[in-house]
């Protein structure tokens, strides 16, 4: 891990929301969000595309609003979420975290991150250094849908190595990870059985309502 300079981490010039308590980001816990602008797929069903792919069309948070906060109000949270666009894009995501394990609030704070398992190298890193205590993972579909499921960015045999690497770490460390699907309208019942089958044996696949731009 990188000593802190003093210096701000170019992350946080990434930081475009903040929902200062959430009831539903994280089951179980009231947590506050932040939202990391800029993704690495091109979901043609993204409900966020604006925070994914133009962020810094977005205002920003500053860290100051978002650390004051926390420590403020620390004591009425059960956590923190990390989320996006895709966080895992940024190469000091790491940093990032450690900061935000080093906070002074009343409590300890645990952390979640929001990830869609296509960058398993920093998941690895931060599972290993315990810089996040949660990882949710987005798995978009059966492998062969990644294409068209992701705007392309993605092919189903890299879609498949980057999700087989995240599982196995799920297997190894059950309790710190989850994974939930999107029921966007190209996904059939049948593509939902095949994806329950994809992830490892004893997970609960968590279904989530899909939501529309226009909604």
């Amino acid at each position: 891990m990188e000593k802190n300079t003093g210096k701000m981490l170019p992350v946080w010039e990434y930081v475009r929301g903040l929902e200062k308590a959430s009831f539903c980001d994280w089951p179980g816990h009231i947590a506050a969000v932040l939202f990391l602008g800029g993704c690495n797929l091109r979901c043609p069903t993204c409900h966020n595309a604006a925070l994914a792919w133009t962020p810094n069309e977005m205002p920003l948070i500053k860290r100051e609003t978002i650390l004051r906060h926390i420590e403020q109000k620390g004591r009425w949270l059960d956590g923190i979420v990390v989320t996006g666009g895709e966080p895992t894009i940024h190469k000091d995501l790491p940093d990032f975290l450690a900061e935000l394990r080093q906070m002074k609030t009343a409590k300890s704070l645990p952390l979640k991150l929001d990830t869609n398992g296509m960058n398993p190298d920093s998941v690895e890193r931060i599972l290993a250094d315990n810089l996040a205590d949660v990882f949710a993972v987005d798995v978009k579909g059966p492998f062969a849908l990644y294409p068209a499921l992701t705007g392309n960015a993605v092919d189903e045999a890299y879609a498949r190595h980057s999700l087989e690497r995240i599982f196995a770490m799920a297997a190894a460390h059950p309790e710190r990870f989850y994974f939930r699907t999107t029921l966007v309208p190209a996904l059939s019942a049948t593509d939902i059985d095949i994806v329950k089958k994809q992830i490892p044996s004893g997970f609960s696949l968590i279904l989530q309502k899909y939501v529309s731009r226009e909604a």
